[in-house]
């Protein structure tokens, strides 16, 4: 296999995965696959790319065929996609897509439908669907199961989970949280001097607070929209559900949190975590390797996971962060279907266990609830994943999403580090939104000011 990378992003892999090693089962079934063309994937350095990459390299073993993987930053896997699908002629064979800016893909016409390149291929229904952001409605702009094209596959199922240190749980007598009441007090018991009771992701970035606080916003039953599915746009972030999330995330940091919440940004959080220095906090299930890694975490075997919190009343409300393999439209055929060949490889059972053990979370609900494997004490997360695959929520449907993030984590973090108020700052979310999906011309209002 070839990988390129980046020097900025090979320096940014070291700091941010180290050196784990991979642990595989070698498979020996060459010729098990049809041979096919060469052919690239591109793909950011993430927390669960080891896992990713350790199964491309079993798939190359597997059947014979060559795939290059390009690899680079997360900001920069986006431009690249964006270039490459509105070049002439792609250099990117198979996109992995965010979940949060996949949208202007399927919005754009850049991803080729995939029964356009095989009809007979099947999703296997043991597949997370993802919200069923895997399927798109041309006509409707939705993500309709019944009436949309399957557009790609999914990747890596990434959602906030609970880390929690188990044994300071059991020190204080704790149960797990199942509200946001019982998450408050939990970390209320757990803050002291020597450990933070929360910690959360307040910082600026690319979907940094906004990601971080959007359990919360979910939780208390709010959305930025009326009703996208539905193609009403009116913008109703700054709802009483809205201030509700918002006031409690602001308590949750004052009463138990990191006395800096607004410069935590995601490394930080998982930091404090592996350190000891933090009780809780609220990450991605793709940190969960570097909890366990004896290299990185003083808490080796002390970090459990659960299901996000919500209010009482609502439903959990995990928003996705995921990851979705889509093939464009501006590739060679031969090389569309030698992409398709491995996705289809990729969502077998088998494959998806080889991933897991490769380190990255497998999007099979089969092996997420395997009771087998799940009673492996370095899987002991995978309850929680599972768990939580009923629940989750898109952030948003539309391109515009890249625009509103920038909006949502200025404002968010001005109202973390007190520049604001909590209904100032969604008041400003809401006309700074509403601007952007009026100029686009969607169907739009919004609330009155809190």
């Amino acid at each position: 296999m070839t990988v390129r990378t980046t020097r900025r992003s090979a320096l940014k892999a070291i700091a941010a995965i180290g050196a784990a090693p991979l642990g595989f089962h070698i498979g020996t079934a060459r010729g098990q696959a049809a041979r096919q063309q060469p052919f690239t994937i591109i793909i950011n350095q993430s927390p669960w790319f080891n896992g990713f990459r350790a199964v491309v390299e079993r798939y190359q073993r597997e059947s014979g065929n060559s795939v290059t993987l390009d690899v680079v930053s997360f900001a920069e896997s986006l431009e690249k996609q964006r270039n490459s699908v509105r070049a002439r002629q792609g250099v990117s064979d198979l996109l992995i897509m965010n979940g949060l800016f996949y949208q202007e893909f399927y919005h754009g016409g850049f991803v080729q439908p995939i029964h356009d390149i095989d009809p007979a291929f099947r999703l296997d229904p043991q597949m997370l669907t993802l919200a069923d952001t895997v399927f798109w409605n041309e006509q409707t702009k939705t993500h309709d199961p019944r009436t949309g094209k399957l557009m790609s596959v999914p990747i890596s199922g990434l959602i906030p989970v609970l880390y929690y240190r188990a044994d300071l749980y059991q020190e204080k007598n704790l149960q797990v949280p199942d509200t946001f009441e019982q998450l408050l007090a939990n970390a209320r018991a757990l803050n002291s001097p020597r450990v933070y009771g929360m910690v959360q992701r307040g910082a600026r970035g690319l979907t940094e607070v906004s990601f971080d606080w959007f359990p919360y916003f979910n939780g208390f039953g709010g959305s930025i929209f009326r009703n996208e599915d539905q193609g009403d746009f009116t913008v109703t972030i700054n709802s009483p559900e809205g201030k509700a999330a918002l006031d409690f995330y602001l308590q949750l940091a004052r009463e138990a949190g990191h006395p800096q919440t607004g410069g935590q940004g995601q490394a930080q959080v998982i930091q404090n975590i592996v350190t000891g220095r933090a009780a809780q906090a609220m990450i991605v299930i793709a940190a969960w390797a570097q909890m366990e890694d004896p290299q990185r975490s003083a808490v080796v075997g002390k970090i459990n996971v659960a299901r996000v919190p919500h209010a009482a009343g609502h439903r959990p409300g995990p928003p996705l962060g995921h990851w979705l393999g889509g093939i464009p439209k501006n590739v060679p055929r031969e090389r569309q279907v030698a992409a398709l060949a491995f996705l289809n490889w990729f969502q077998q059972r088998n494959s998806q266990v080889a991933y897991l053990e490769g380190g990255a979370p497998p999007v099979r609900q089969d092996v997420l609830a395997d009771p087998q494997l799940g009673a492996q004490p370095r899987n002991r997360w995978m309850r929680a994943l599972a768990d939580s695959s009923e629940f989750v929520r898109r952030m948003w449907t539309i391109p515009e999403g890249a625009q509103m993030v920038s909006v949502l984590d200025l404002r968010l973090n001005q109202a973390v580090i007190g520049e604001m108020t909590s209904a100032a700052a969604l008041n400003t979310i809401a006309d700074e939104i509403h601007a952007i999906v009026r100029t686009a011309g969607y169907r739009t209002g919004k609330l009155p000011n809190l």
